[in-house]
């Protein structure tokens, strides 16, 4: 049994066996949630009382590897803006391969960006990088701070020593660095855009965002797209001049409801604003980045330790199409591949945003898969290879009792600038129909004094 099962059995049983078991305490937690504002429609975003611990050794492969993966894409992007082939394989919408071409003043691809892992042992793999508009690290350092002294956590920390992985002081570093290269010589004035609901409860992790900027001294204010202006070559929300967005809302998301005459795009062109994320983060977005990365005939040139993050951490993953492609030496017909091989592939939606779904193989017989084919057929998806999920037991109030359920878990480094700075994780079940339990809970990690 590793350091960590052990950590893990001993704060369980902590709530199972010991004074914890009155759960006063889990209900004041929930209250300070609450009072938080750590809740979206009307649930609790953390409905468990355990965080996630991982050990110093995982936390040291998720940055070195991670960070290593974070340059080969980087690398990708440069060929695929270069490359119109590539850029084919990405399968961009026509306006999203116009915005990817403005440059939007700055090096980095994506400033803020989040990798999702399945972590185990001494072994991970990187199931998506998501570069759009990364979310999690607001909320899970804000869970991290009100899990640290509860009361089994003091209890707990007699015996181990925890390390928070907090990640949302980095991103403020991280946008004034990006707004100094696009030539911003003064204090930025800065807006964080998103969409909001018409109806919520709670307070939305871009609020947690906008606070943290404020008390740094910066005027932040959240916006929605419809209510930008863009006149006299300053893009504005009524009088609230805008230097720096804080871009938290995805291109195909906003493509559905505007075009490229948008006031946001039209600064953004002419270089009167700063956006951050780049519209160019769209090419690492999609899910087919990672058929270019696991195509060896392109990595070839790309360093050793690069193609060794490739090779052992990223799932083989192809854009779904008529033709021949390589899997491991050999040379194979795509779609014959694919049916044949149900049992240890998946099917996914190129881009996270759409309305399609994922598809198991292994959950599904084989006319059920065949059926998924076509669709993936119809519409831009990939298919990847298996990645096993993680799966730990985690301790959650229901209806006043305390109950133990086997969640799986993902794990998110989150990186600004290429540099990967804390995570957080995400519990969710197996489909098997309607559950509230799922959520982000924070991570520490867990060493034995």
């Amino acid at each position: 049994m590793s350091q960590l099962d052990e950590a893990v059995i001993r704060y369980n049983k902590l709530l199972e066996n010991g004074v914890y078991r009155d759960l006063g305490w889990a209900e004041e937690l929930h209250a300070q949630m609450e009072e938080a504002g750590l809740s979206a429609g009307g649930r609790l975003i953390c409905p468990f009382l355990r965080p996630s611990f991982i050990s110093r050794r995982q936390y040291d492969s998720l940055v070195k590897t991670g960070e290593a993966l974070i340059a080969a894409i980087d690398r990708m992007e440069q060929m695929v803006l270069q490359d119109p082939a590539l850029m084919a394989r990405l399968e961009l919408l026509p306006a999203e391969k116009m915005l990817a071409a403005i440059d939007p003043g700055y090096q980095s691809f994506e400033v803020a960006a989040r990798l999702d892992t399945h972590l185990v042992n001494g072994h991970l793999h990187f199931v998506q990088y998501n570069a759009d508009s990364p979310t999690g690290a607001g909320y899970a350092d804000r869970l991290a701070d009100l899990f640290y002294d509860i009361p089994p956590m003091k209890e707990f920390r007699k015996k181990y020593a925890l390390s928070k992985v907090s990640s949302r002081k980095h991103l403020l570093q991280a946008l004034l660095k990006s707004y100094k290269q696009f030539g911003g010589d003064k204090k930025p004035n800065i807006a964080v855009v998103e969409f909001r609901p018409p109806y919520q409860s709670g307070r939305s992790e871009f609020e947690l965002f906008r606070d943290l900027f404020r008390q740094e001294g910066y005027q932040a204010e959240i916006v929605s797209p419809e209510q930008l202006e863009y006149r006299n070559g300053v893009l504005r929300r009524g009088s609230f001049e805008i230097h720096l967005v804080y871009r938290r809302l995805g291109v195909q998301e906003f493509l559905l409801r505007f075009d490229l005459s948008h006031p946001l795009v039209r600064a953004y062109r002419d270089r009167a604003v700063c956006v951050i994320n780049s519209f160019r983060s769209e090419l690492a977005h999609k899910k087919a980045m990672f058929g270019l990365l696991t195509d060896e005939s392109l990595t070839v040139k790309f360093p050793a330790v690069e193609r060794k993050a490739i090779r052992e951490h990223v799932p083989w993953t192809r854009l779904v199409a008529q033709g021949k492609t390589t899997h491991g030496e050999q040379t194979v017909d795509l779609m014959e591949f694919i049916t044949g091989n149900r049992e240890r592939l998946a099917l996914k939606p190129n881009d996270d945003s759409s309305d399609q779904h994922s598809y198991f193989g292994w959950e599904m017989d084989g006319a059920e898969w065949d059926r998924a084919l076509k669709q993936a057929g119809r519409s831009p998806y990939v298919v990847q290879e298996r990645v096993d999920p993680v799966r730990s037991v985690f301790p959650l109030l229901t209806y006043g009792h305390l109950e133990f359920r086997e969640m799986q878990v993902d794990v998110h480094p989150h990186a600004y600038l290429g540099k990967v700075q804390g995570c957080s994780s995400w519990l969710s079940t197996p489909k098997s129909g309607f559950t509230t339990a799922a959520g982000i809970v924070p991570t520490y990690i867990v060493e034995t004094k």
